[in-house]
């Protein structure tokens, strides 16, 4: 479970709550059905017009994926190519079959398996690069559907808010009942506008950071297998590999191996040089 999408939630909607408290306000009287109907129904079916029933059908599987924690860790799976690349260079490619059944990831998975099976280079690197446009498209998609929801909700609330006030004006005639019904009337805007910016939108970014860290794991992957396909020395992969790493963790890295990474690879260019 992704802690920082459930703490971001409570500290949000708390706060509003609690803000709302603190100034005298009744809890229940954030509480309106019919507001929650307007703009959380209205908010679904704007939605779903503009997306295909299959798109609409995966939001449960997105939620999911924004829910869930899936680190993805770059300097292990350098490690991993590294120790592929070292299997390779002593026993040739045919060594890295046995290895497939053990790999969970499926885009690393795919990238061996064109190894093994001795595709061309050019062709393996146009196969994984269309994988990851399409994994990319299938993200972005997703994305889009919570971005929507995001843009229609506010404009819901006004509509509800909108709609409480014609019932209001309706009744003017009863002057006593005019400040709570317009206060309720208010509560839809309240529903549009939090929503959208404390639950829709905010969705949206953690999909958004999750497919890019997805993107960066998938092009690290390419170029390493790519180097591994090459038959490049493992230490000049890893080398390599360690550009795709923030460099405060590149520093960590090259501290305990003793800078051997930096100057080997520094010997390959002198010597490509």
């Amino acid at each position: 479970m992704d802690l920082n999408v459930i703490l971001g939630l409570i500290i949000g909607f708390g706060s509003l709550i609690a803000a709302f408290i603190l100034e005298g306000g009744e809890p229940g009287a954030l509480l309106a059905v019919t507001a929650a109907m307007i703009v959380f129904g209205g908010t679904i079916g704007a939605t779903m017009i503009g997306f295909s029933r299959e798109e609409i059908m995966n939001v449960p599987r997105l939620l999911k994926i924004a829910l869930q924690e899936k680190p993805f860790d770059l300097h292990k799976a350098i490690d991993t190519i590294v120790n592929y690349a070292v299997l390779a260079r002593r026993e040739g490619f045919v060594r890295l079959e046995k290895e497939l059944e053990t790999i969970d990831d499926s885009f690393l998975r795919t990238a061996l398996q064109l190894v093994v099976d001795g595709t061309d280079p050019e062709q393996t690197r146009n196969v994984l690069e269309q994988y990851i446009y399409a994994t990319e498209e299938r993200h972005a998609t997703g994305i889009s559907i919570f971005e929507a929801a995001g843009g229609y909700a506010p404009t819901m609330g006004i509509i509800g808010t909108v709609m409480g006030l014609v019932h209001v004006l309706s009744n003017i005639s009863s002057p006593d009942k005019l400040g709570p019904s317009i206060a309720m009337a208010f509560i839809a805007t309240l529903y549009g506008v939090s929503s959208a910016n404390l639950l829709w939108l905010p969705l949206a970014a953690k999909l958004k950071n999750k497919a890019g860290k997805e993107r960066i794991y998938q092009e690290m992957v390419l170029e390493g297998v790519l180097a591994l396909q090459a038959g490049r020395n493992p230490t000049l992969i890893r080398s390599t590999l360690l550009a795709f790493l923030s460099p405060e963790v590149q520093k960590k890295i090259l501290g305990r191996s003793g800078g051997k990474e930096e100057g080997t690879g520094g010997q390959a260019r002198r010597r490509k040089g």
